[in-house]
């Protein structure tokens, strides 16, 4: 599948060269004489398409980090509330998507993990994020309906690939979603609280 094509401003001016920028919120500018035409200033961001991506995929990391640094660990009891949150809401809604899947776990457990937003074990128990109440709810299916995946398929092979995506056809959209939002959510969890 090809990435899709490269958005920008356009500023024209009296310099000579092609240049381009990529700002710290990933927008890109590309500075251009005037007598570039469209074609010559399309030519030269397809050049540049995968520094382009590398510099607006360092851009996003830069923009975590700051995001990370200003927001503080959970407290206690945030933590606690999420958690209460957590085990009010999940279970009804894993048993709802398991009877939907025609599976059935025999164990749900709801945790405040720094590693990870679930797992299942070979024993048929499935462990939660609490923090996953904070998430869209369309995410939080996605990773109820991938531990629910592995009561068949205890691997990530391209089997466990198809059936996540017969029951979450947008299920990329949602791991992107989670990649992306991950550091700022876990990594507010206190040391003495991760994987706990």
């Amino acid at each position: 599948m090809s990435e899709a094509p490269i958005s920008y401003r356009l500023i024209r001016s009296a310099r000579r060269t092609l240049g381009l920028t990529v700002t710290p919120d990933g927008e890109v500018i590309v500075r251009a004489p005037k007598r570039a035409t469209l074609r010559q200033i399309e030519q030269f961001v397809g050049a540049h398409a995968e520094w382009i991506r590398k510099k607006q995929e360092l851009m996003r990391r830069r923009a975590v980090e700051r995001a990370k640094q200003q927001l503080p660990p959970f407290t206690t009891a945030e933590l606690a509330s999420l958690k209460k949150q957590a085990r009010a809401e999940f279970p009804p809604r894993m048993a709802e998507l398991a009877r939907w899947m025609g599976l059935s776990f025999d164990r749900l457990a709801i945790r405040a993990q720094k590693t990870r937003w679930g797992s299942c074990s070979a024993k048929r128990s499935i462990n939660l994020n609490c923090l996953l109440v904070l998430v869209p709810e369309e995410v939080r299916d996605y990773v109820m309906i991938h531990e629910l995946c592995h009561l068949r398929h205890l691997n990530h092979s391209p089997a466990f690939w198809k059936m996540v995506e017969y029951y979450d056809p947008d299920y990329r959209q949602h791991r992107r979603w989670l990649r992306e939002h991950e550091q700022v959510l876990i990594g507010r969890l206190p040391e003495r609280e991760k994987d706990s």
